[in-house]
């Protein structure tokens, strides 16, 4: 996957080996743009040898306070009619909301990608005029339906 938009990567769970890092952090930095790793430990925790400590920035935040993307934001899932099958990519599906939905970056979530079908978290604030204006829209000539997921 190649997103230009992703300003930074949020490691919660390292994986084993230093390339494995370094290529998950360079999602931040394609097409010549910089970005930030983060790196969640505990404070008992150490970390693995393919960090460099000079490297790092210590981060302590009161008892325990969470604010890196606005955990408080709503967000709405929309189901999509269109998706691997019909050759449609994340980046097809990306591309849709930001282009014809008219989303800003920090109002588009998680895209979940199945063989029939897309998951796509919104904004709840941005969500059914987001339907509106895409239900009925083409992705790569196949018309797709998009609707807000029911719980």
């Amino acid at each position: 996957i190649d997103v230009p938009e992703l300003n930074f990567i949020l490691h919660y769970h390292l994986p084993p080996r230093g390339h494995e890092f370094i290529h998950r952090n360079g999602r931040t930095a394609r097409m010549h743009k910089e970005g930030t790793a983060y790196v969640l430990i505990w404070e008992e925790d150490s970390l693995p040898d393919f960090i460099d400590p000079k490297e790092v920035e210590i981060i302590k935040v009161g008892a325990l306070e969470v604010n890196a993307i606005n955990p408080t934001q709503e967000w709405i899932t929309l189901f999509v009619s269109g998706g691997r099958k019909d050759k449609i990519s994340k980046g097809d599906i990306a591309g849709l909301f930001f282009k014809q939905g008219k989303l800003e970056k920090g109002q588009l979530g998680n895209i979940e990608l199945k063989d029939d079908c897309a998951f796509v978290a919104v904004t709840g604030s941005e969500a059914e005029r987001v339907v509106e204006l895409l239900d009925n829209a083409r992705v790569k000539k196949r018309k797709v339906r998009v609707r807000v997921l029911e719980e």
